[in-house]
């Protein structure tokens, strides 16, 4: 029997949420909230993942095979995350996830930061783990 766990996630700011963009207003606070449905099964691995979110134009929850979610504490200097994937997310989606995650990484850290030498090394770690990962794979299946 599966069982569902629920994460219901709400941004009070004026800046960009984790997935939906919060639009600025000069006259009040805008509130976003983000609901995270994740079915398990009876080995408490997910199964399925659905997310969606108030500011969205997608009229039903949006599918997903995995997800990274982290928050900073900015009093315990720590990094808390949620880290999930489904039974049926494949080695090669799971590369590519971690690619594109990586990527848009180094892209906020730049926006936060400006500081485009280590945006360059993380962007260079990224196509160097995805250019090991395609090597790999390739060896693998010549065997």
């Amino acid at each position: 029997m599966a069982t569902n766990s629920r994460f219901t996630l709400a941004k009070h700011s004026k800046s960009s949420c984790l997935i939906a963009y919060l639009w600025r207003s000069s006259e009040s606070m805008h509130k976003s909230t983000i609901t995270i449905d994740v079915e398990m099964g009876d080995d408490r691995v997910p199964e399925t993942i659905r997310w969606n979110a108030s500011d969205t134009t997608a009229e039903k929850a949006q599918k997903a095979k995995a997800m990274m979610l982290a928050f900073w504490d900015g009093s315990e200097k720590t990094a808390m995350r949620i880290d999930l994937w489904t039974k049926t997310m494949m080695f090669d989606e799971m590369a590519d996830f971690f690619y594109q995650t990586i990527m848009t990484m180094a892209d906020t850290y730049g926006r936060a930061t400006r500081n485009n030498e280590l945006v360059d090394d993380m962007k260079r770690f990224a196509k160097e783990f995805y250019d090991k990962f395609k090597t790999q794979q390739l060896i693998e299946t010549r065997k």
